[in-house]
């Protein structure tokens, strides 16, 4: 049995896809590989996402030491910064792999749509 944040996986697999799993988690992580984004550029970047999912997925990832929130205040309007923390970017050649499988499955049995 594993554990990390007081929740509890059955196996390692399982503990990596609970931090890391659902439908945006992997999504926002790929977009912050570069570099800090605002919150409106993230947004940008995935358009069909919800503000609502996209917030609480942020404040998980925050919540779990993944991504860092830092804001802005000195001036309006207020400005949101998210980056990886040091603990988020041991996650970048995992979430490169699964990009990488992405791209591998399309050009072998799909089609790019731009």
């Amino acid at each position: 049995m594993y554990q990390f944040k007081g929740k509890e996986y059955p196996c390692c697999a399982s503990l990596t896809m609970g931090v890391i799993g659902g439908k945006w988690k992997a999504v926002i992580l790929f977009h912050l590989i570069d570099g800090t984004l605002r919150y409106n550029e993230l947004r940008k970047e995935m358009p069909s996402v919800t503000e609502r999912t996209l917030s609480l997925q942020l404040k998980t990832l925050e919540e779990d030491g993944i991504v860092k929130r830092k804001v802005y205040t000195s001036k309006p309007p207020l400005k949101v910064e998210y980056s990886l923390t040091d603990f988020g970017k041991t996650l970048i050649p995992l979430i490169k792999s699964i990009a990488d499988w992405g791209v591998s499955v399309v050009e072998k049995k799909g089609e790019i749509v731009i």
